[in-house]
């Protein structure tokens, strides 16, 4: 019995000794998994494939691998739009490329600047003498927008384009929640403030119908001017002033009447755009497939071309979609997340530090920690700059104000210089069920706030006087940043949501430029010369976990084309319809402290991981503010 006991610790010994050896070679390779990058062997000569099945975006978002795993599903593609830019100028010089090919028939878009600077580096590519072709089923505004650079636009015979330009209806609620017997309690700063409308009224308010005819009208000129530079020959008054004619004089068909008014060049399945695109790139000696050609994607191609970092480091600080509470990000600006990177960066040496703003705004709290983070860069006594992109907003032109120099393009969407928050309380929904409150108070706040049986008028006061308050101090923040006086801030401000032009005429923004400019302007500043410094990305280490996983999840989705002609169109509006819903009322029922946010920008798909305390303790921040 003594000896099988030994033998039998001698087996368990050897199984959890192989055990342990297996562990560690599983997580040895998980490692290298996780952080291996595409080889820069794979870059083929011939032409760069930007396969764009998603959308242009300032920062990749965190995937929630819970979320993802449960679902089986990713969110929508997302492309870096530095990272393309930086792709299209070294493919302009680089001998192995032949041309660049722009898939787009799943690409859902970007904002205008993005597109304006991804349609600047196809220009330059081809300055170059490198074509540029780009294919899809169907094109919208977006995708036409970033085709019109492409030397030739090809389009499925069965698809074709349609330009809507910007603007639309959005829903209101009022009536809704006065069915219910849901009290939407609205407190808010300034006249064309219009992102509680849709809880307290039926329809857009007047003021706030002046404030999106100005915006959206600038940023539909801008749109067309761009689009008609790029491609002369096109008929945009046919295609935008009389729709419906416009396709009738082609019998309904769409691709015939886009090719008729110049949107596109050809008409083409995508194995005849490919054999074009051969033609030019090169047969692929690997794969027989019609409509192959030699190519390089995206990743293979950045792999190989990074960034160079010489000399000294400019910070850059990227501040993208809803600012809230909390560590959520990337893609979310959390306030706790990009203070905390802010703070890191304050011994990195930083010569200079650029803020990119693309975000609608959000959460007072969370946009005023981050301005006081960028302050204490400011203290350092080093320049700071403020790049906006697509948006920069509320809460996104609150922490822009500790800015020396606030640089922005025509068609950046700005100021919404406001403050509001909303609060549903739910006492007339119960008394309509025969419940009813009553109790004993000691103060005039005893037992509120009261979600259930209503606010007292010293509740509503108090509320009030905060969201004034909190205007006051965005007032402030403004003119000391602007040299301006509150009043002038309060002239322009009232939630008034301008173009970057009109911005720059009002004093909100210094100059036109994009992130290169405030850099180049940045690097001046700090006494740097060219080849001297390079833009450090604060917090923008590649996340290996969400390669793997997106390569878990995917699969071969990517060779699972969609379709995406006139109905396909309508089916993702209608997909995207259900996710504002959903929006409108964690709006109203996510328990957000004080907001200053716009509501006429675009809508930032928000990470719940950015959400902290919960709703209680949010309204009693409100009376901490």
């Amino acid at each position: 019995m003594a000896f099988a006991g030994k033998v039998w610790r001698l087996l368990v010994g050897i199984k959890d000794g192989l055990s342990l050896v297996f562990l560690l070679l599983f997580f040895s390779l998980l490692y290298a998994v996780l952080t291996a990058r595409p080889s820069p062997a794979q870059i083929r000569e011939g032409a760069l494939l930007l396969e764009l099945n998603g959308s242009v975006v300032e920062e990749k978002s965190q995937i929630d691998p819970i979320a993802a795993l449960l679902s089986g599903t990713l969110p929508a593609g997302e492309f870096q739009v530095r990272d393309l830019v930086h792709a299209l100028d070294t493919a302009a010089t680089d001998d192995r490329i032949k041309a660049v090919v722009l898939d787009l028939n799943q690409f859902l878009g970007g904002g205008q600047v993005h597109i304006t600077e991804v349609g600047a580096a196809l220009d330059r590519v081809r300055a170059a003498d490198k074509p540029v072709l780009a294919w899809a089923t169907g094109y919208a505004d977006d995708s036409m927008m970033l085709a019109a650079h492409a030397s030739e636009v090809w389009v499925d015979p069965l698809g074709g384009a349609v330009i809507a330009g910007p603007g639309g209806d959005r829903l209101y609620y009022g009536a809704l929640l006065e069915r219910l017997n849901i009290n939407a309690r609205v407190y808010k700063v300034g006249t064309y403030k219009s992102a509680v409308e849709p809880y307290d009224r039926n329809d857009m308010s007047e003021p706030a119908r002046e404030n999106a005819n100005a915006l959206y009208g600038a940023l539909w000129e801008e749109w067309q001017a761009n689009v008609k530079k790029a491609r002369p020959k096109i008929n945009l008054d046919l295609v935008t002033k009389s729709p419906a004619e416009w396709i009738a004089a082609s019998k309904g068909d769409l691709a015939a009447a886009s090719l008729a008014a110049g949107l596109v060049d050809k008409l083409g399945s995508r194995e005849e755009f490919g054999a074009r695109v051969a033609e030019i790139a090169g047969k692929d000696d690997w794969d027989k497939t019609p409509g192959t050609y030699r190519s390089t994607e995206l990743d293979a191609w950045m792999a190989g071309n990074s960034v160079d970092t010489p000399g000294e480091a400019i910070g850059v600080v990227t501040i993208a979609g809803e600012i809230v509470d909390g560590d959520a990000g990337p893609g979310t600006a959390g306030g706790d997340r990009i203070a905390d990177l802010l703070d890191e960066a304050l011994n990195d040496d930083l010569k200079a530090l650029v803020v990119r703003v693309n975000s609608p705004g959000g959460s007072v709290l969370a946009s005023e920690e981050i301005r006081r983070a960028i302050l204490r860069h400011k203290a350092n006594e080093i320049p700071i700059v403020v790049s906006m992109a697509n948006v920069a907003a509320s809460g996104g032109y609150w922490v822009a104000t500790p800015a020396d120099r606030i640089f922005a393009e025509p068609e950046t969407i700005t100021g919404s210089i406001g403050i509001f928050a909303v609060i549903p309380t739910f006492e007339d929904a119960l008394a309509e069920w025969g419940v009813n409150g009553d109790g004993v108070r000691t103060t005039p706040l005893s037992g509120q706030p009261d979600l259930l049986n209503g606010f007292t008028p010293e509740v509503d006061a108090i509320l009030q006087s905060t969201v004034e308050d909190g205007y006051t101090d965005f007032l402030t923040r403004v003119s000391e940043s602007r040299n301006m006086t509150t009043a002038q801030v309060d002239e322009v401000g009232q939630g008034r949501v301008w173009d970057g032009g009109t911005a720059r005429q009002l004093g909100l923004v210094d100059q036109y430029g994009g992130l290169t400019d405030a850099l180049a302007w940045a690097a001046s500043e700090a006494e740097l010369e060219d080849g001297d410094w390079h833009p450090k990305f604060l917090g923008s280490t590649p996340d290996g976990f969400n390669s793997l996983l997106g390569s878990m999840l995917m699969g071969d989705e990517a060779d699972a084309r969609t379709g995406t002609d006139l109905f396909g169109m309508i089916a993702q509006r209608e997909q995207a319809l259900g996710a504002r819903v959903v929006s409108d009322l964690d709006r109203l029922m996510g328990g957000r402290g004080m907001q200053a946010y716009c509501l006429e920008c675009p809508v930032t798909p928000a990470s719940t991981s950015g959400k902290d305390a919960g709703f209680f303790a949010k309204l009693v921040r409100l009376f901490a503010d």
